[in-house]
């Protein structure tokens, strides 16, 4: 369970209250009215911000939170996969098979990529790079990367070489709500263009790429002429941002929203195989909601103030707390999310013309080539 940011949102109980009992409502009144349960906040991407990287993404929500990212990406030598190599060529001669050709079998296979060729750091504003939020959001989002292992074996250039990728993200400013949805978007913008210089050697020779950029290959090929690795089709997973509030589940939430939320869930999706599937689910992760650090309401009953009797202990205390449960007054909420909710965000998001695939399809369609 990822730790939730710093309280950010100052709301009294009272506000806290209000707005709890208006997003409760069937349908739910969000803080932008123009918005429903299912709608994103508007944002501005551009692409191929930063010189000298492979690949870059800039994304600014409406509320002025901006994430940056760049991918670099390096040649590295694979010693572990020469050894593999080696003993699979003394088991095929001795076997009495083809070496070449098993050779081409084994080349064309999938799982070629390891999790280590992908290297991922997260800045943010106030925070130390050793803090938990920075190294929770950077776990969080490698290990969306790396679910499916479509990114992995794009890096593969031979049995004795590989690519290395570096990804830094900075999140531009302060963040104003749970910044994982935001970059994760920036994230997967930046590899739909990075770009690696085409291979010229051949075979397991030292690599040689062509010099002209304009003939840089995609990581992400948008074309279905692409012969070597996963189908084009596979795109990198974005993750998306739901919220339990009683019954009503509300995506992309801002931080006053967070802020009296029941539960989070963090919804990890990649395009599905066939387009009339959909989304496709990678993963989901729950999120420690700020809401659970919200000071509880003083009932009248309890307030002095107010002619009431302040308790006599802390037990009496939480008992009467207890009793007035649904007076309206606001107490931070307590527990998670039931398992009928988290089918029904999870349904949601994956869905036929879902959250996801919405979110997919739009991203897509900025012009990155």
């Amino acid at each position: 369970m990822p730790p939730s940011q710093p309280a950010l949102v100052s709301l009294s109980p009272a506000e806290l209250s209000y707005l709890r009992s208006t997003l409760a409502q069937r349908p739910p009144i969000r803080l932008d009215a123009t918005k429903g349960p299912l709608d994103f906040r508007s944002m501005r991407a551009e692409h191929d911000v930063l010189p000298g990287t492979n690949g870059s993404a800039r994304i600014a929500l409406e509320d002025g939170t901006e994430a940056l990212v760049g991918v670099k990406a390096a040649v590295e030598p694979s010693p572990l996969s020469a050894a593999l190599w080696a003993g699979h060529e003394k088991l095929t001669v001795a076997a009495g098979v083809d070496t070449h050709r098993g050779a081409d079998n084994l080349h064309s296979s999938t799982g070629r990529g390891r999790d280590a060729w992908v290297e991922m750091s997260v800045e943010i504003p106030g925070f130390r790079d050793d803090d938990a939020l920075p190294v929770f959001l950077a776990a969080m989002l490698r290990e969306t990367l790396l679910a499916t292992g479509a990114l992995t074996d794009r890096l593969h250039i031979n049995r004795r070489f590989h690519w290395k990728l570096c990804i830094d993200i900075l999140l531009l400013s302060p963040p104003l709500s749970y910044p994982l949805a935001l970059l994760s978007m920036t994230t997967h913008l930046a590899l739909l263009t990075t770009r690696l210089p085409a291979l010229k050697s051949e075979n397991d020779e030292d690599p040689m790429f062509d010099d002209d950029w304009d003939a840089a290959v995609a990581l992400y090929p948008r074309s279905s002429a692409a012969v070597d690795g996963p189908p084009h089709t596979d795109k990198p997973p974005v993750i998306v941002l739901a919220m339990v509030v009683g019954e009503n589940i509300i995506f992309d939430p801002c931080k006053e929203e967070l802020a009296v939320a029941d539960g989070v869930l963090a919804i990890a999706c990649a395009s599905a195989p066939s387009p009339s599937d959909g989304a496709r689910l990678v993963g989901f992760r729950t999120v420690d909601p700020p809401s659970h650090l919200t000071p509880p309401g003083v009932p009248n009953a309890m307030n002095t103030a107010t002619g009431g009797v302040a308790p006599a202990s802390s037990a009496d205390a939480l008992t009467q707390r207890e009793l007035l449960a649904n007076s309206g007054v606001w107490r931070p909420p307590r527990g998670g999310i039931k398992r009928a909710l988290l089918a029904n965000m999870c349904d949601l998001a994956t869905a036929k013309g879902g959250v996801a695939e919405e979110l997919l399809s739009a991203l897509q369609s900025i012009e990155v080539g």
